[in-house]
């Protein structure tokens, strides 16, 4: 489990330890968890986590994050040279297609625009700082 506080107060649970909280409530925590608790960022997640694997003989893991953070993860783990296996979760989608905003949702419609935002900010920053080896990766 890959996750720290990435607030600027630092008082909040990262992921790998609102993960191992999770995990204990179906008997899977414990000691079978590894867990990186020191990363802020997306970057830092993938940097300590190649850590992690190497220093327990490891070689591959599950990303699980997000649907709409994937392609970013995905980019700034192949970049490292670690292989894993994508598990969005989290989808923010109706499953309904189609362009246009839903007038009846305005502040969704900001949330989800923000999201976007940050993201392709995020996309397009890793790669021009050399982070990542292109904006979008592959399937």
């Amino acid at each position: 489990m890959s996750g720290g506080d990435g607030s600027f107060s630092g008082a909040y649970a990262g992921d790998a330890e609102a993960s191992e909280s999770f995990l204990a409530a179906f008997d899977a925590g414990g000691e079978r968890l590894i867990r990186e608790v020191q990363s802020r960022t997306t970057f830092e997640n993938a940097r300590n986590t190649k850590e992690l694997l190497a220093a327990h003989g490891l070689s591959n893991c599950a990303l699980v994050t997000s649907a709409f953070h994937m392609p970013r993860s995905v980019a700034l783990f192949r970049a490292l040279d670690i292989p894993v296996i994508p598990w969005p979760a989290d989808y923010r989608t109706s499953g309904k297609l189609g362009l246009g905003f839903d007038f009846t949702q305005p502040s969704l419609n900001a949330q989800l625009t923000t999201t976007a935002v940050r993201e392709w900010i995020g996309l397009i920053g890793y790669y021009l700082t050399g982070r990542t080896a292109s904006i979008l990766p592959a399937p």
